[in-house]
């Protein structure tokens, strides 16, 4: 592709060539003609000449020959080591005795990807999906959080000062969030509930369906983990009740509801730990405009930077 400032485009250059060979233009005239410079012109007259048409394009900067490229032995080594222990370039460089950025480009030459894109436990390419409508399937799972005792915890008091925030005894104990993730809008529901038995978990699916449908969303199946609450059939009855198909993820594998694992992090990062709070009150009253902004203000990088609501029907319309 030519640069901004190129002269001749390579519709350009073949009017030039056309102008010099097929009608017989002397190679100045046809530079002052185009301004470009003889040279130039007797460049694209002579590829027009040699190749045609086909002439006319750029050509790779790419050299033919590269006598100081790394040995093969060298990079079958690096990609070796990346395959078998999934070590980043700085690692494999110095396993190998080689510069970072040569381990880098012989990684990008053999078309290895980034170990952020990777399982580890596998190595393999991450495999994303995403469900065709709202709906079609919500992931839902519990993140527990530590509460924070009046007068702040360690965060405003320093760890020796706030390890009361770690004693049930005091009366400070965990908040369980949990969370319903539609899995086409990221469109986001939670609750703080006390605990995560059979039967909140099964209250909290019947509150987030509600709610859910309240925004033009129909509920078709929920995706959880294996955790004892979603196993028994407190949650299969609830789910049966609301016409809901219940699904698990393959034990060992929070890879498959990773959505909601990711929700998690983006609200304990923006939300539970963006400040310090001096009590668990003054945290859970800042919890309803974050999840606000998260719904219908918040680019998410996911859905190409819009904003959850703005994959559901007319929803972020209707909100001011």
């Amino acid at each position: 592709m030519s640069h901004r400032n190129a002269p001749l485009t390579p519709t350009g250059r073949l009017r030039l060539a056309r102008c010099v060979v097929d009608e017989g233009w002397p190679l100045r005239r046809a530079a002052e003609r185009f301004q470009v410079s003889h040279t130039t012109a007797a460049r694209w007259a002579g590829r027009y000449r040699q190749l045609g048409p086909a002439g006319m394009h750029d050509r790779p900067s790419r050299p033919h020959h590269s006598p100081r490229r790394t040995p093969a032995a060298v990079e079958q080594h690096v990609v070796r080591l990346r395959r078998e222990h999934r070590i980043g370039p700085v690692r494999l460089a110095a396993r190998c005795g080689i510069a970072a950025s040569t381990a880098h480009r012989i990684l990008v030459r053999h078309h290895l990807p980034t170990l952020a894109v990777c399982d580890r436990a596998t190595g393999e390419p991450v495999r994303r999906y995403e469900r065709s409508r709202p709906g079609e399937l919500v992931h839902i799972d519990v993140k527990k959080l530590g509460r924070i005792p009046d007068g702040g915890g360690h965060k405003v008091l320093g760890r020796a000062a706030g390890s009361p925030n770690k004693d049930r005894r005091n009366g400070v104990g965990y908040a369980y969030l949990h969370t319903a993730l539609d899995d086409h809008s990221r469109l986001a529901y939670t609750e703080d509930l006390p605990d995560e038995t059979a039967a909140t978990c099964a209250g909290f699916l019947t509150r987030a369906v509600a709610w859910f449908a309240g925004h033009g969303v129909t509920v078709e199946q929920v995706l959880t983990d294996n955790a004892w609450a979603y196993t028994k059939n407190t949650w299969r009855r609830t789910c049966h009740e609301l016409n809901i198909s219940p699904r698990w993820t393959r034990p060992w594998r929070p890879q498959t509801n990773g959505k909601v694992e990711r929700f998690h992090r983006t609200l304990l990062e923006e939300w539970a730990y963006h400040r310090p709070y001096i009590s668990d009150a003054q945290r859970q009253a800042a919890f309803p405009d974050w999840l606000d902004w998260y719904n219908y203000h918040r680019p998410h990088t996911g859905i190409g930077g819009h904003p959850p609501a703005s994959r559901v029907t007319n929803l972020s319309g209707q909100h001011t």
